[in-house]
């Protein structure tokens, strides 16, 4: 067993489980106050919480084991991740045929776009440490902002249809009349992420400035590197959520222009 695995199973480990039995009593202690409140989420808290702690235990043996790999071992575990996010955003469209891949294309597109821009001006290190824990926060949030714009547009769409269908009555082409959801469904997915900005230092200090100013870094630089990353995580939200809406958009119609895209597929399971 390499050094790093047996490494891992040390005193810091043991204090971490420690600390994270006492971070689970806490959620525990809230679901049951929600509880109290008629609002049960007793099951899915409990697997949420389990499914959460065994998957972060195995990600850092993983990352362990993989410290000092190469960057075609980063670029597969990133590959990875997008293909879970692409299932996890996908739940948002049940119903909806092919929606695992169309969530991919968009999440693979807007994380990987910014992921290869930061390495190639040299903001990124292809060095597993960074490369992995960095690319994920840009996946998981593409990721989000994939279900917020997927399920926006077809919520909008849906509930609109009338409104739709006059403007292909009245000869408009199917991208023009869907335009007012396009744009409400790429913002949507946006807002967060603009907050996430507005928000940045004053009401929250991230976690990779705190890492680097722990380690030993500036906090002036800490400060400026931490603004890159949120404004990458804005630029690849910005990326996926375009591409899902208007993949959806070419999926709403039929060839002949029609809008297929309605309630009844919306809610089928």
């Amino acid at each position: 067993m390499p050094a790093d695995l047996l490494n891992a199973v040390s005193g810091d480990v043991m204090l971490g489980l420690a600390q994270a039995a006492g971070a689970i009593v806490l959620c525990a202690a809230v679901v049951a106050l929600c509880g109290w409140f008629s609002v049960h989420v007793e099951r899915e808290a409990a697997l949420s919480i389990a499914r959460g702690l065994v998957q972060m235990v195995a990600v850092g043996m993983v990352l362990a084991a993989l410290l000092h790999g190469a960057l075609v071992v980063g670029a597969l575990i990133l590959l990875a991740m997008m293909v879970a996010a692409a299932f996890t955003a996908a739940r948002r469209l049940q119903g909806m045929s092919g929606a695992v891949p169309l969530c991919f294309c968009a999440i693979a597109a807007g994380s990987g776009v910014v992921i290869a821009a930061m390495l190639a001006t040299g903001t990124l290190k292809s060095d597993i440490a960074m490369l992995v824990p960095v690319g994920s926060m840009i996946i998981a949030n593409a990721m989000n902002a994939c279900a917020q714009a997927a399920e926006r547009f077809r919520a909008d769409v849906t509930a609109q249809v009338g409104e739709v269908e006059n403007g292909l009555a009245l000869g408009a082409d199917p991208a023009v009349a869907v335009a007012p959801q396009v744009k409400s469904a790429v913002y949507a997915s946006l807002l967060p992420r603009l907050d996430m900005l507005k928000s940045l230092g004053l009401v929250w200090i991230p976690g990779v400035m705190a890492g680097m100013m722990v380690s030993g870094a500036s906090p002036v630089y800490a400060g400026i590197y931490q603004f890159i990353i949120v404004a990458m995580i804005l630029a690849a939200c910005g990326i996926t959520g375009l591409i899902v809406v208007l993949l959806m958009r070419g999926r709403a119609f039929s060839p002949a222009g029609q809008l297929i895209l309605r309630r009844t597929e919306a809610v089928k399971t």
